[in-house]
C-alpha cells in the first residue's frame, strides 16, 4: 500500500497538524501521527483552542486547581493552552532533534485582541516563551502591521516565530524583512541562530472563498472560469518571492552565521467548496522547504488518495501571474480581497477567544462551587 505522506514528506513538505487538545495527548493520538502518518509539527489558534476547552471533563482536574488558586479566567486560559503545547512539544521532540531543529514545532498564539498592539505583542511573545519552556515552540504573530515590528523584535530576543494571517504577496515580503531584520538584529545580540525557527503562514483557501463570492458576483462565464484559481496561484508567487529573497546576499551572509531560513508555510488548507477536491490545496503546493498544516480530515484524506506530482509550484509563475491578470480584468479588486481576509481573521480570533474565555469562566465558576461543569449539565 502507497504510503502517500511518506512521498509528500519526500518531495520536502513537511506535514503538520492544524489541530491540538488535551485528549490528543493523553491518548496518545498526536504520538501515533508523528509515527504512523509522518506529521511533524503542531499549528494551534484561537479557534482550535476554544473548542478543545469546550470539552470541560477533559480539562476537569487542571480547572479544579485553579479554581482553588482563585486565578483570572486569562491566566487560567495561557496556564492550560501552555501545558497542552508543552506536552505537545515533548511529544514532537524527536522529530526536533532528527530535523536538528528545523521541525518538531507547536505553535501558540499570542492574544489576538492584542494584533494591533506592537509592545503588548511582544511582553506577550516573551511571557508564553518563558512559560511553554520548551525550545521547539513557536510563538505565533499576525502578520498586522503592527505585527511587522513585533516580528523583528521578537526573533532578535532568539524567540522563534511562526508569522501568521498572511494573506498578500506584499505583506509577505514585508514579513520576510522583518525575519531578516530580527535574525540580523539576533546576531548582534549573540544569540545561536541555529535555535531560531520561523515559519511564514500563507493563508489558502479563505482566499478563493473571498475570490470565488465575488466572481459568483460578477457572473460572466469569464468570471465563473476563473474560481478556484486565485488561492494557488498566490501561494504559487508567494514562493516565488521566498526563493528570491532567500537566495539573497542578504540572506547568504545569514545562513552563514548559521541562520535557519524562514519556510513558507501553507495555512487553512482545507477545502471550503465542496466542488474542490479535499486535497488540492496539499497537491497544487508542493515544492521543497515548505510546511502543509493540515486538519487531521485532509491528511487521512491524502493519505487515503492524495497525489504526489513532484514539485508543483516552481515553473508555475507566469501560469500564476496570468491568473491574477485575468482576475483583474474580470473586475476584482484583489488588494481589497486581501484586506477584508485580514481583518476577517482576526476579528474570527478574536471572538473565538472571547468564546474561550468565557468558557472557561463558566467552568472556573462550576469548579469553585463544587459542581458539575457547564457540559456536564447540559
Amino acid at each position: 500500500m502507497a504510503d502517500r505522506l511518506a512521498e509528500l514528506s519526500a518531495q520536502g513538505v513537511a506535514v503538520w497538524l492544524d489541530d491540538l487538545s488535551r485528549p490528543r495527548l493523553t491518548t496518545g493520538s498526536l504520538k501515533k501521527m508523528l509515527t504512523d502518518e509522518h506529521v511533524v509539527g503542531v499549528t494551534t489558534n484561537p479557534s482550535i483552542f476554544q473548542k478543545a476547552l469546550s470539552d470541560a471533563d477533559a480539562y476537569d482536574e487542571q480547572l479544579k486547581d485553579l479554581a482553588a488558586q482563585r486565578v483570572t479566567v486569562e491566566e487560567a486560559v495561557r496556564l492550560m493552552t501552555a501545558r497542552d503545547v508543552r506536552d505537545a512539544c515533548d511529544v514532537e521532540r524527536p522529530a526536533y532533534d532528527a530535523s536538528n531543529g528545523v521541525d518538531g514545532r507547536v505553535s501558540i498564539e499570542v492574544d489576538p485582541r492584542k494584533a494591533h498592539e506592537t509592545e503588548s505583542t511582544v511582553a506577550e511573545a516573551k511571557t508564553l516563551w518563558w512559560l511553554v519552556d520548551r525550545e521547539n515552540l513557536f510563538i505565533k504573530i499576525p502578520a498586522t502591521l503592527a505585527g511587522l515590528p513585533a516580528i523583528t523584535a521578537t526573533l532578535a530576543e532568539g524567540i522563534s516565530v511562526n508569522v501568521t494571517l498572511i494573506f498578500s504577496l506584499e505583506r509577505y515580503r514585508a514579513v520576510m524583512d522583518a525575519f531578516l531584520a530580527g535574525i540580523e538584529q539576533a546576531k548582534a545580540n549573540g544569540h545561536d541562530l541555529s535555535k531560531i525557527g520561523s515559519v511564514a503562514s500563507f493563508f489558502v483557501s479563505r482566499v478563493d472563498t473571498e475570490v470565488d463570492k465575488r466572481l459568483d458576483k460578477i457572473g460572466s462565464d469569464e468570471a465563473k472560469a476563473l474560481k478556484g484559481k486565485a488561492a494557488i496561484a498566490n501561494a504559487q508567487l508567494a514562493y516565488e518571492a521566498y526563493e528570491e529573497v532567500f537566495g539573497g546576499d542578504r540572506w547568504k551572509a545569514l545562513a552563514a552565521a548559521g541562520a535557519q531560513p524562514q519556510r513558507p508555510l501553507w495555512a487553512s488548507t482545507s477545502t471550503k467548496n465542496p466542488e474542490y477536491k479535499d486535497t488540492i490545496y496539499v497537491e497544487e503546493l508542493i515544492a521543497p522547504g515548505t510546511v502543509n498544516t493540515m486538519p487531521e480530515s485532509v491528511i487521512k484524506a491524502f493519505a487515503d488518495h492524495g497525489e504526489t506530482r513532484g514539485n508543483t509550484i516552481s515553473g508555475q509563475y507566469d501560469a500564476a501571474r496570468k491568473v491574477f491578470a485575468d482576475l483583474k480584468a474580470a473586475g476584482v479588486d484583489f488588494d481589497d480581497v486581501v484586506k477584508v481576509l485580514e481583518t476577517e481573521g482576526v476579528d474570527k480570533f478574536e471572538q473565538s477567544w472571547k468564546e474561550l474565555l468565557e468558557g472557561v469562566d463558566k467552568s472556573l465558576k462550576a469548579a469553585a462551587s463544587g459542581s458539575k461543569s457547564p457540559s456536564d449539565a447540559a
